[in-house]
C-alpha cells in the first residue's frame, strides 16, 4: 500500500521537506521563511494544512485544553482529522510540502498518516537559527506560554478567536530590486496562548508509563517476566530500556522487533506521547 502511495507522489513530482527542533525553539516562527527559501507550497504544522496565508484543512493542536490532547492532534491521531487533510492534499496541485515536528520520527509518522512519502530533506532548527535565538524562543514559551501559528492574524481570529494573543510581522527584502529599491516581503504570524500552556505542560509519570509497559508485555506474552524498566524522556520522546527473563523454550529471539513495535504502537495510541526508542534486554532463560 505504501509503495503505491509513494509511486503516486513520485509521479506527481512531490518532494517532502521537514523542519525539526525541540518544542518552543521557533519552528513555526521560521516556517514561512524556510518555505520561501526552498519554494515550498504547503506547510503541515500542529494539525493544520497551510498554503500561503490560509488554513486549508485540519484543526490546530493549539486549541486543545491539555498537552496530551495537543500532541494527538499534531500527530493526526484521529482518523477523521488525518483523512480530511490527506484528501485535501490529494486534490491539490503542488510540488513541495514542509512538515514541522520535534523529531525525525514525528515527521515520518505524520507523513505516513497523511499518505505522503517520507521527507527527503531534513532541516534542523539549529541550521537556520542561532543559539541565542533558540534560547530566547524557549524562554518565551516557558515563561509566557506563547506559541506561533504561521498564518496572518485575520485567519487565526476567524478560526481560533479564543486563543489569539498578538500578531508579528517579519520583513525580508526580495533579492531582485525594483525601480523603487528592494521590495520588502512581509510574513505575518499569529501569536497564540493555548489553554494547556497556561496550565503547564502535562507529562506522563514514570510509574504510569511503567505500568503500561507491564500491561502490554503481559498482553503480548504472559510468560515473559519483566525485571527492570528504565524510562528516559526529552522533547523528542520517551526512551525505554526493558530487562526481561524468558521461559525456556519460548521462541522469542526472532520476535523481539515485533514486541518492540507492539509496545510503541499501543503506548502511543493510548497516551499520545512519542516513544522514540525501545531497547529490550534478555537477562536469562528461566525454567
Amino acid at each position: 500500500m505504501r509503495m503505491f502511495r509513494d509511486i503516486f507522489w513520485t509521479l506527481r513530482g512531490v518532494k517532502v521537506y521537514a523542519l525539526i527542533g525541540e518544542s518552543g525553539t521557533g519552528k513555526s516562527f521560521r516556517a514561512k521563511l524556510v518555505a520561501q527559501k526552498f519554494g515550498i507550497d504547503f506547510i503541515i504544522d500542529d494539525g493544520l494544512l497551510i498554503r500561503d496565508n490560509h488554513i486549508l484543512a485540519g484543526h490546530s493542536a493549539k486549541k486543545e485544553k491539555t498537552f496530551l490532547a495537543a500532541v494527538k492532534v499534531a500527530l493526526f491521531d484521529e482518523k477523521s482529522h488525518r483523512d480530511a487533510v490527506a484528501k485535501r492534499l490529494q486534490s491539490e496541485k503542488f510540488k513541495k510540502i514542509l512538515i514541522l515536528g520535534t523529531s525525525e520520527k514525528m515527521v515520518n509518522k505524520i507523513a505516513v498518516r497523511l499518505q505522503l512519502p517520507p521527507p527527503s530533506k531534513i532541516i534542523k532548527i539549529e541550521d537556520i537559527a542561532s543559539r541565542e535565538e533558540i534560547e530566547k524562543a524557549i524562554r518565551t514559551r516557558k515563561i509566557e506560554g506563547k506559541h506561533v501559528i504561521p498564518v496572518p492574524s485575520i485567519e487565526v481570529k476567524r478560526n481560533y478567536p479564543n486563543i489569539f494573543y498578538d500578531a508579528v510581522k517579519i520583513f525580508k527584502k526580495k533579492k531582485v530590486p525594483t525601480h523603487l529599491g528592494p521590495t520588502p516581503k512581509v510574513h505575518e504570524k499569529s501569536v497564540v496562548r493555548p489553554e494547556y500552556s497556561k496550565r503547564g505542560k502535562v507529562i506522563i509519570s514514570e510509574a504510569a508509563l511503567s505500568q503500561m509497559v507491564i500491561h502490554c508485555v503481559d498482553e503480548y506474552n504472559e510468560n515473559i517476566r519483566i525485571k527492570k524498566i528504565l524510562v528516559k524522556d526529552d522533547d523528542a520522546g520517551y526512551r525505554l530500556v526493558i530487562t526481561i527473563d524468558v521461559p525456556y523454550g519460548t521462541q522469542l529471539a526472532g520476535n523481539i522487533h515485533e514486541l518492540q513495535q507492539y509496545l510503541i504502537d499501543n503506548i502511543e495510541r493510548y497516551t499520545g506521547i512519542l516513544i522514540e526508542e525501545v531497547n529490550i534486554i534478555i537477562d536469562k532463560i528461566i525454567q
